[in-house]
């Protein structure tokens, strides 16, 4: 790198010292300039051409840029070789496509193995690169004029740990700041988290605090607010939809800073820095509601009441005489939360939402769909139109709706033998006692399923018909669902019973009969020992009577 070069101006007035006959000595004191480098700029202006005993006008600076560059050009420095001359044009690239010094520096440690050179000369590699390119137009920073009531910013900031009394425990704690852009008054709170809902609150806070809303809310790109940013001509960015109910309802617009740029929203930025510096520098945490308190009152007696450096005016002052009166009116109806959240539809139909259950149509198993939450009920969208609703439950419990499940199995999730008795029941008395005889045939296996699917099959056919199927199936000791199913599809029960008692079983034994022998009726086959629970293939002959079975269902 070369020596820094003299102003012209000074050459300007050596040359007038040294017409006004001045020794160097006196010259070299007036214009702290050695005496050496006189009289090395003497002898080069000199042979410029320049008169340095006349009258003349004094030769323009322009002039005397070229004689010196001319007669006396820069020296360079002994060590001009940088160590990382050979990546040179690796470091360039790079560092056009936008990565800082010290990420080039890692990536060619990384991926060049013969890379051995430092960090500070990649550093001044991008400082040669960034001067040579000159200023660009995204480094111009632009005042904004901020109109009374149009503009507020918004942000959050870490300030440690704080005690949660609820929990018993220190939690991490963030400060929120609302700001407003022409007088600087500003809404501090405290938060233990950033979800949705806390966003909101706290916003609704900030309302009331001011007496009004402001026009435009600048947040950040946190999750709460922005779901994805894309900051182009062609892009567009996706609001939380909770976000967008709060600010339909107070009638603000959303205005989003573009990500990794603080600058865009400067006046939150710094007035977090200053809550910190200021408030968080010299208090000491003792519980939430307490802090909360503290903060407040700084904010009202000390940040309300301050000189802003900008404005020149304390920020109460200019709020109170301008812009309060052009914040937009709090609306008559505080805002109801609702959350807005997306679910999986599980196989069981359900979705679950802060820990209960709520049924879908099973149609939708495995898809997502937008579920709106308020206190007391929530509303579920397919396609932007509500598939469902149900009141809001406690965490474990479960919202079910009998036409959500498939119709053939949605009574396969009652499993105690009481409710199958009872539907059973509601048929008549020979089904009841045909269920009844099926559940004890067994000691020890539970015989659920199979009177789920004779009851399921029973209420399908009138019950004058159930019941003579089940008087017939019990009369001949036939107690499988195929037989039931096989005495309804053939018209079965029209037939009359032969006569003389019916087969009865014990309970212990799955062929054992009671002591007293019965003749076996006409209809069963002596060859074939019959079963209870599943006698195989039937012939219209094992059923009933061989006669015409009369109509069918």
């Amino acid at each position: 790198m070369s020596a820094k070069r003299t102003e012209m101006h000074r050459l300007q007035e050596l040359i007038r010292l040294r017409r006004m006959g001045q020794s160097q000595r006196a010259i070299s004191g007036q214009i702290r300039m050695g005496r050496p480098t006189i009289r090395r700029y003497l002898k080069a202006l000199e042979e410029g051409g320049v008169q340095l005993d006349s009258d003349e006008d004094l030769p323009a600076p322009a002039v005397l840029r070229a004689i010196v560059e001319k007669h006396l050009p820069a020296k360079e420095a002994p060590q001009q070789v940088s160590s990382v001359r050979s990546w040179e044009s690796d470091i360039e690239r790079l560092w056009k496509t936008g990565a800082g010094p010290t990420s080039i520096y890692d990536h060619l440690r990384l991926h060049v193995g013969e890379f051995s050179g430092s960090l500070s000369s990649v550093k001044r590699c991008c400082r040669r690169y960034k001067k040579a390119q000159g200023p660009i137009a995204a480094d111009v920073a632009i005042p904004v004029d901020t109109v009374a009531g149009e503009v507020a910013q918004v942000d959050f900031g870490y300030v440690g740990m704080c005690y949660d009394k609820d929990r018993g425990v220190l939690r991490k704690a963030w400060l929120f700041v609302m700001s407003l852009g022409f007088s600087r008054h500003m809404y501090c709170d405290l938060v233990f988290d950033q979800k949705v809902e806390t966003w909101c609150q706290i916003h609704i806070r900030a309302f009331v605090f001011f007496g009004g809303v402001p026009g435009v809310i600048v947040p950040d790109n946190l999750k709460s607010a922005v779901i994805r940013a894309a900051f182009g001509i062609d892009g567009d960015a996706s609001l939380n939809r909770t976000y967008c109910e709060l600010a339909r309802h107070y009638d603000f617009r959303v205005d989003p800073a573009p990500p990794r740029a603080p600058k865009k929203k400067g006046k939150v930025e710094r007035a977090i820095l200053y809550v910190k510096g200021n408030h968080f520098a010299t208090w000491e945490t003792k519980d939430l509601q307490e802090d909360r308190k503290q903060l407040t009152r700084w904010n009202v007696e000390i940040a309300a009441k301050r000189i802003h450096g900008t404005t020149g005016k304390r920020p109460i002052d200019l709020f109170e005489e301008v812009e309060k009166a052009e914040l937009k009116a709090l609306p008559k109806v505080t805002w109801q939360p609702t959350i807005w959240k997306q679910a999986t539809v599980h196989r069981d139909s359900h979705l679950q939402i802060d820990g209960g259950f709520y049924s879908v149509p099973w149609q939708q198993i495995s898809n997502k769909l937008w579920v709106r939450c308020s206190p007391h009920s929530l509303n579920i969208y397919l396609n932007d139109e509500v598939l469902c609703s149900h009141p809001r439950c406690k965490r474990g419990e479960r919202q079910l709706i009998e036409s959500h499940l498939p119709e053939e199995r949605r009574d396969l999730r009652f499993r105690s033998r009481s409710y199958w008795e009872k539907r059973a029941k509601r048929i008549g008395d020979n089904a009841h006692k045909l269920v009844v005889t099926i559940f004890e045939s067994k000691d020890v296996l539970l015989q659920l399923r199979k009177v789920q699917g004779i009851v399921n099959h029973l209420e399908g056919f009138p019950q004058e018909r159930a019941n003579k199927a089940a008087a017939r199936a019990l009369h001949f000791g036939n107690l499988t669902y195929q037989s039931i199913k096989s005495i309804l599809s053939k018209g079965l029960d029209y037939e009359a019973l032969p006569g003389g008692p019916t087969r009865t079983w014990s309970q212990g034994s799955r062929y054992a009969r009671r002591p007293q022998s019965h003749p076996q009726p006409k209809e069963i086959d002596n060859d074939s020992e019959q079963r209870i629970p599943d006698p195989g293939p039937q012939t219209p002959e094992a059923l009933g009577s061989t006669s015409n079975p009369g109509p069918t269902n």
